[in-house]
């Protein structure tokens, strides 16, 4: 198996961070990055913008020491908390409360106290916003209230998460195995996995639950869980549940997944936290294996056909199964040999030059296939980054936690 030297990892999220470094733009109140370079257009967002750009940068700051991060994180998180306001959407990925989490990070790491008060002004915006019900239609934890209620969490605020997940016990849909939601009003599908299905809601019931000490909570997320755990197609030993009941019949829609978004690199997630919260049930360890399992044996990164795995980044691509087997490699020292391949595969993907180091997403069936490279945590750079210096630091025996940690992701116990 080919792996790569720490000292090569090191070097690799350094160009990368150069590459982003570069595709800043100055906006007056500070900076903040576009998607791709060729985007006029600017975002303050978590999910492909400058919030989960600052996220990236200061792992580097803490990793690399080099104030050159520090700096461009707080200037990027005066250009976040210049938008706060005057963005409409709300959401944990798409919204202010993603902008939340990230200026609450750099208030955290930082010191940054302006940053703090911009984090508390977003949250004050966010319970402006809602309804009696929520935020908008979305159930999800990318857009809907499942995500706003894990970045009140994580911004230390309680009850804005409680309210947050009040929804949940009275749209509830029964099921022969247990509970599932709309993903948005009136849509038909179902979706099952951490971003956009019951796992997300199951993820933020069960961390609320256990914050807030309600068993309502927890009971309503294990009922959700139930109904995921009833739809396994991968036998005993495995994890593959489908994309959506009913299957959506869409060109660019395959029954199963394997990354965050939508496979078991995700629905790992929901059950790690699900072991926290019951940590004398042996039933989610064992979930959590039987996910690892299929990833390991799915043949990924390789791409084994087209439209398989053609995808570097955090939420859908090698990334985010890089950073399950950065948790199992603390978490049961098992996940040293995947991880190392998963970075291979990274390394060798990445495109290296006078600008810097970036990747590009691959889509088989346009014309050209391979994307423009991306800034932002989700396809792009940042989600990358993130997750490279994690592996660097555990295999050299350093603190093996984020700078930031995103509230959808269980810190190693």
């Amino acid at each position: 198996m080919i792996t790569v030297a720490s000292d090569d990892v090191e070097s690799l999220a350094a160009g990368a961070l150069e590459w982003l470094m570069k595709a800043a733009r100055d906006t007056g109140d500070g900076v903040a990055w576009p998607d791709t370079l060729i985007d006029e257009q600017v975002t303050p967002v978590l999910y492909n913008g400058s919030s989960g750009v600052i996220s990236a940068l200061l792992d580097a700051w803490r990793y690399f020491a080099d104030d050159r991060y520090a700096d461009m994180a707080l200037r990027g998180a005066r250009g976040v908390a210049a938008a706060v306001e005057d963005w409409e959407d709300s959401g944990l990925y798409t919204g202010v409360a993603g902008m939340a989490v990230a200026l609450r990070g750099v208030h955290r790491v930082l010191g940054d106290t302006a940053a703090g008060a911009s984090a508390g002004r977003a949250l004050d915006v966010l319970r402006s916003r809602y309804d009696g019900a929520g935020w908008n239609d979305w159930f999800e934890l990318m857009i809907g209230n499942a995500g706003i209620a894990l970045a009140a969490l994580e911004c230390g605020d309680l009850d804005l998460a409680q309210l947050a997940v009040d929804r949940y016990a009275r749209t509830a849909e029964s099921t022969t195995a247990g509970v599932q939601w709309e993903v948005q009003t009136g849509r038909v599908h179902r979706m099952l996995h951490l971003s956009h299905g019951t796992l997300g809601i199951v993820y933020a019931l069960g961390a609320v639950g256990r914050a807030a000490d309600r068993s309502d909570l927890v009971d309503l997320a294990l009922a959700g869980a139930a109904d995921v755990v009833s739809r396994n197609e991968a036998g005993p030993g495995g994890f593959l549940v489908p994309y959506s009941d009913p299957q959506q019949q869409h060109e660019r829609i395959e029954r199963h997944n394997y990354g965050w978004c939508h496979g078991p690199a995700g629905d790992a997630q929901a059950f790690r936290l699900l072991a926290r919260v019951l940590p004398d049930d042996p039933a989610w360890p064992a979930l959590t294996n039987r996910c690892w399992h299929t990833l390991v044996d799915s043949g990924l990164p390789q791409r084994i056909r087209p439209g398989f795995w053609d995808n570097n980044g955090r939420c859908c691509g090698t990334a985010g199964v890089l950073a399950l087997a950065c948790d199992r490699q603390v978490e049961r020292g098992d996940g040293r040999d995947f991880a190392d391949l998963l970075v291979a595969d990274l390394a060798a993907r990445a495109t290296t030059d006078a600008e810097g180091v970036r990747w590009s997403n691959v889509e088989h069936r346009d014309t050209p296939s391979d994307l423009a490279p991306t800034t932002g945590w989700a396809m792009g750079n940042a989600g990358i980054i993130r997750e490279l210096l994690r592996h660097a630091r555990i295999t050299t025996n350093r603190d093996p936690h984020y700078a930031v940690p995103l509230p959808d992701h269980p810190p190693t116990a």
